[in-house]
Parts: structure tokens; C-alpha cells; sequence
């Protein structure tokens, strides 16, 4: 964190300094914005902080309850999102409050009595080499609150408006006018008070939910089957002489089927518990099921097992069924490609699902990641308004994967002891681990995603893939990084160039022909597409790996694009060049065997004579494999997409 720019600095460094017009209090809600987010879920919190980072922009955050979410449904935090809250210098404190999904046990009906359950198996929840984080449960509502002070803390502080529903969003003709929204204010219990305003905005992101209005004013609606099943859940705080309550556990009793999620605080448990098939059309369920039926049925399948329950924070029934949209925004099939949106649904405005595949909090903080530093980068005027078609063209894709491993991993774990086995369960959690994990996104090739022509020369990373970090020692100050921990959330691209056998202060090597070509050509993407008076590192923030031990490196005979001047001070950035030397093991997320004898070269199976150019779109998603030496092609490539700036 640099925080010492503009002079020194005293005081909480992630509190940053507010922008002009930003100091004192956000205001009331205005008549006109650039953005207007509806809704404060995962999808609405991450896009907030997200886009708080850009106080030029104009958000605000409208939520229908009068204060944030107390409790939160939804608890799994996948991998990837772990490392997305990493980019938002969130991920020391959530790791710090939260459970470690480490183990996972399977149980099923004992061979000799098929009345009481016995542990068949248990394995380790992520695979090693997945993640350098863990699969943790932290409540939404936390994970929300995070988000929210983020925002708070940003140059815009940015904070959200309370009490306001959406009736529904009107979409003009000319496509330069504003969209206008009709909100409602409502009272304690988040009903309308029958009092009304509009607000014009450029754009519209609708993160409101399963019933979401914005999504029913723009012609969407959710797609898809009912199963027809039916799960309790309770969050509780148990006695038990259960000896696997402080691990998640998968269990297949003949009574039903009972899934157990430890939680946050070393005593809590959340159990989702298999109330059984429903006649088809029945929705009566909710309203004839106590939280006594839902603790009874888990008593039940955790026989010969007590389970008390001391307090119950919260429970709910609901029926499995999975639906997704046609589509993410307002432009209809016929018309993609002519108008661009303006209007967008993200989360469980678009996508629903069971919650047994932990996936739903985490996808949905996901699709607003994607959009929010497109909105940025087209309201920055960086990128032409055509670039927002690409969200609902690679997000609508993978909510339609989510959806089709849902119904599989449903079936499963819902299915009678006698129809499927313990080991196949635990035969298929294994095999979704990197999709239970949230690193089997891959985008197909697009505007945004280059082709696999170079993957040789980087192959562990994958065009289209999540950047998998890797560690560095970073060679200024000899601190070892895990090198995709410096992408922050900030809608900066990333170039990480890694250098060829020739030494970077040397003539003949192609890193140093590439940082020049960055620095001094006219035709560099950094030159074209930089605003001008903007730091050097303002839209791409390049980073340089060396093969050299950092002790054999000398600074300044390193091209100096890689100290570029910053602040108001022209001070020097120290920490763009790293050395791939080995870290023996002191960083988290290690490959076990591998830590002191591979580097990230081998680690990521890094060309050591060519060296590569790995192109991370802002996202964290890679967008390009290329040779150090594919100048113009780079260049072309964010020419399809940006604006020239100077």
C-alpha cells in the first residue's frame, strides 16, 4: 500500500484522502447519476467498492431496507473469491474471521445397521496447487459490510441510500438519453410508503434479487425446473457428540440426507436438511414447516448421534430449482451488436440455484466484478460504449455451467442412501473441486480474450482462465509477494512481463526491448491509450520478473519505465520488479514438494529462453499469452477495444 504520495501521511492508510466536492457528507440522493446500482447483495456490494474507486464517476446505491443486512443467507466463500476480496485489500481480515474449510468427511448408513451413519471417507477440501487461499464461510452479511466500508472509505465516499425500492426502469429511444427509474421510499419493514421520485441515469445495474424489478422492466425473466425437493436450513448452535461437528461433512443417512457447514466464531453450524420429495405445484411447504420439523429430520440423520440445539440464529425451507435469464441486459438477441445497454441484471436477478453448491454468493459477486470496471473504463471514456455487451455475452454462459453442476451436485447429495453411495458422492465432490473451488471459469475467445496460439510460452496461464498467482521475491526490498496479490481492484491492466535468459540491463534482451518500446513508442498502448498527464501506470500497470537472484540485480541499469514517477511529489514506485527466485515455502499457498525447488517459472511452466508477456485483463482474468516481442500485436490488441487518448 502507498499511501505516502502526495506527503506524509497520518493515520488509517485504507481511509484514503477524499476527492474534491467529496469531503463532507454524501448528500441526498441526486435527480441525476452515472451509474445507479439497486440493491445491496453481493452482486451490488462488490460493484459499490468497485466503483467507488473512481470518485469521478457518479454511484449511488439505492436498497429497500432502512439499514444493511443483518443476516445473511448465503456463507461458502469460494478460492476465487478469497483472491477478489484480496484485490480490494479485504482478504487478511476475512481470512482472520473466518472458518477454514480444510476437511471434508462423507458418512453413510452403517453396513451392519442401516439406522445409525459411520465416517466412509475424508479428504481434504481444496486440492493442493488450486489456490494460495482456502475455502473459508464467512456470513454475507459480513462479507457485505466489508464491501460497504470499503466504499465508505474510498476518495468518493460512497455510502448507500436507505429506503428506496424500484418500480421500474424506462428506457428511452435516443440512446445518449438518460435511463429514468421510479423508486418508492418505504418504511421499517422495507414496504412502500407510497411517496415516489425518479432518478436519471446513464446506466442501471439491477442487483435486486430473484424477484428483481429491473429485471422484469427490461423484459427478462428466470428460466428453468423446479425439482420438486425440498431443504430445511437452520444456522445453530449445537451440543453434540458428533465428532465431526467442527468439519464440513456430507451425509447420506437413511432417513435422508444432511449436509453440515461449520461457520464463523468456532461454534456456530449451519445443517441443510433434506425434507424429501414434493408433489409437483406444491408450494405450500414454507408455510407448514417449523424450524422443530427441520431440527428433528437432522436429529434423525445423525443418528446414533445427539444433537442439541442451544440457540438458533436463523433457519429457512425453501425448494431446489435452478433458472437463469436469456440474457443479462437490456438489448434483446436480434438487436446485439446495434445498440449497446444500458441497463443491466446481476446475482439472483438472473441466475437462482440450491445453496448445497456454494456457488451462489460467490458467482454473483463475480458478474458485477466483470461489469465494473467495463462501466469504468467506457464512463472514463477509455473504451467505447460497445465494450458492455461482453458482460452479459461471457457471464450469461457461465451461469448456465453453474446451473447445469448445481442440478448434478442436488441430485447427489439429495438422492436416498440406497440410490447413491457415500463414495459416489465423495467421488463427485472430487471431481467439482475446481468449480466448487470457483476456478473453472475460462472465457472463450472474444474482443477481450486472445487464442491459445502462445500458450507454450506461459502454459500455466491460461488464456481465458483466473491469473494464478505464484510466488516472488519482490527486489527492491527483498519482501517475497505472491505476485497476483499486487492487483488491486482498481480497473488497471496488467501486463506481467517475465524476462527472457538475457539480462534486462543488457542490449539483446527482449524485456528490455519491450519496456522501451512501452516507454518511448508512439505506437505503445501505454502512449495511445494513457490520458495525458496520467501516471505512466495509470491504465496498465506493468511488471517485470527476472530470472536473476534479486542480490544480483542492479537497479539502475533497469529500464526506468519500471520506476515510474508518482503523486504530486514525483516520487519513485519500487515495486514493479520481482525475481522468480525460490521462496522456500515462505509464502501461503506453497505447492507441498515443489517450494524449495521450483520457482514460479516452473511453477507456471514460464518459457525460460523466450520469457512471455501475460496480459491480465482487470478482473484478474488472463487475457493474453504473448512473445516479449509481439509489440505491434499488443498494441492492436487493446486498440480493438480502447479509445485513443492523446
Amino acid at each position: 500500500m502507498q499511501y505516502h504520495l502526495n506527503g506524509y501521511r497520518y493515520g488509517d492508510p485504507s481511509i484514503q484522502e477524499a476527492a474534491a466536492g467529496r469531503e463532507g457528507a454524501q448528500g441526498p440522493l441526486p435527480e441525476s447519476v452515472d451509474v445507479l446500482i439497486v440493491g445491496t447483495g453481493p452482486a451490488g456490494t462488490v460493484l459499490a467498492a468497485q466503483l467507488a474507486e473512481f470518485p469521478e464517476i457518479d454511484t449511488r446505491v439505492v436498497e429497500r431496507r432502512q439499514g444493511p443486512l443483518p443476516v445473511g443467507q448465503a456463507d461458502g466463500v469460494s478460492c476465487r473469491t478469497v483472491e477478489m476480496f484480496d484485490a480490494f485489500g479485504l482478504a487478511p481480515t476475512l481470512l482472520n474471521e473466518a472458518y477454514w474449510v480444510n476437511e471434508t468427511t462423507f458418512w453413510s448408513p452403517a453396513p451392519g445397521n442401516r439406522d445409525e451413519i459411520t465416517r466412509s471417507g475424508q479428504i481434504q477440501d481444496v486440492a493442493d496447487g488450486l489456490s494460495e487461499y482456502p475455502h473459508v464461510i464467512v456470513n454475507q452479511a459480513r462479507m457485505q459490510e466489508m464491501l460497504l466500508e470499503k466504499a465508505a472509505k474510498s476518495a468518493s465516499r460512497l455510502q448507500v441510500d436507505y429506503g428506496f425500492k424500484a418500480l421500474g426502469v424506462e428506457i428511452p429511444e435516443d440512446p445518449d438519453a438518460p435511463v429514468t427509474v421510479t423508486l418508492e421510499e418505504t418504511d421499517e419493514d422495507g414496504r412502500g410508503t407510497g411517496v415516489t421520485r425518479t432518478v436519471r441515469a446513464r446506466y442501471v445495474v439491477g442487483c435486486d434479487g430473484a424477484r428483481s424489478v429491473i429485471r422484469t422492466s427490461i423484459g427478462r425473466s428466470l428460466h428453468g425446473d423446479a425439482q420438486n425437493h425440498a431443504w430445511g436450513v437452520m444456522d445453530i448452535l449445537p451440543v453434540t457428540d458428533f465428532p465431526d461437528v467442527r468439519k464440513k461433512a456430507v451425509m447420506q443417512s437413511a432417513s435422508g440426507s444432511l449436509l453440515q457447514i461449520p461457520r464463523e466464531g468456532g461454534n456456530l453450524v449451519r445443517y441443510y436438511v433434506d425434507l424429501g420429495d414434493l408433489p409437483e405445484g406444491d408450494r405450500s411447504v414454507r408455510d407448514r414447516t417449523t424450524y422443530e420439523d427441520i431440527l428433528t429430520a437432522a436429529q434423525k440423520a445423525l443418528h446414533p448421534y445427539s444433537l442439541d440445539a442451544r440457540d438458533v440464529a436463523w433457519w429457512s425451507v425453501y425448494e431446489v430449482g435452478q433458472r437463469v435469464t436469456d440474457g443479462f441486459d437490456d438489448v434483446s438477441a436480434e438487436l446485439v451488436g446495434t445498440l449497446d445497454p444500458r441497463v443491466f441484471i446481476a446475482g439472483d436477478a438472473c441466475h437462482t440455484h440450491s445453496a448445497k453448491a456454494g456457488q451462489g454468493m460467490n458467482v454473483s459477486m463475480q458478474d458485477t466484478y466483470n461489469l465494473g470496471w467495463k462501466l469504468a473504463a467506457v464512463l472514463q471514456g477509455r473504451s467505447p460504449n460497445s465494450l458492455l455487451a461482453t458482460y452479459s455475452g461471457e457471464r450469461q454462459r457461465i451461469a448456465e455451467e453453474l446451473i447445469a453442476f448445481d442440478k448434478q451436485w442436488s441430485r447427489m447429495i439429495g438422492s436416498k442412501a440406497s440410490d447413491v453411495t457415500a463414495q459416489d458422492v465423495e467421488s463427485h465432490f472430487v471431481a467439482g473441486g475446481r468449480f466448487t473451488a470457483g476456478l473453472s471459469t475460462v472465457y472463450e475467445p472474444s474482443l477481450l480474450t486472445g487464442g491459445t496460439e502462445h500458450q507454450g510460452l506461459a502454459t500455466g496461464f491460461e488464456v481465458g482462465a483466473r491469473f494464478h498467482s505464484a510466488p516472488v521475491i519482490r527486489v527492491a526490498d527483498a519482501k517475497p509477494e505472491q505476485l497476483g496479490h499486487v492487483h488491486e481492484a482498481d480497473g488497471r491492466w496488467r501486463l506481467y512481463a517475465f524476462g527472457d535468459a538475457a539480462d534486462a540491463g543488457e542490449e539483446g534482451s527482449a524485456l528490455r526491448a519491450l519496456l522501451a518500446f512501452l516507454d518511448e513508442s508512439p505506437e505503445s498502448p501505454v502512449r495511445r491509450f494513457t490520458p495525458a498527464g496520467a501516471a505512466d501506470d495509470a491504465v496498465f500497470d506493468v511488471r517485470a520478473i527476472l530470472q536473476q537472484d534479486h542480490h544480483e540485480v542492479d537497479l539502475n541499469a533497469i529500464p526506468q519505465f519500471l520506476f515510474p514517477a508518482k503523486g504530486t511529489l514525483g516520487l519513485r514506485d519500487y515495486e514493479k520488479v520481482f525475481s522468480a527466485e525460490k521462496t522456500n515455502g515462505r509464502l501461503l499457498g506453497s505447492v507441498p514438494g515443489l517450494e524449495a525447488t521450483a520457482d514460479i517459472y516452473d511453477l507456471r511452466g514460464i518459457d525460460r529462453s523466450q520469457g512471455a508477456l501475460v496480459v491480465v485483463r482487470p478482473d484478474q482474468y488472463v487475457a493474453q499469452v504473448m512473445p516479449l516481442q509481439a509489440h505491434a500485436e499488443l498494441t492492436e490488441y487493446f486498440a480493438s477495444f480502447m479509445l485513443e487518448q492523446q
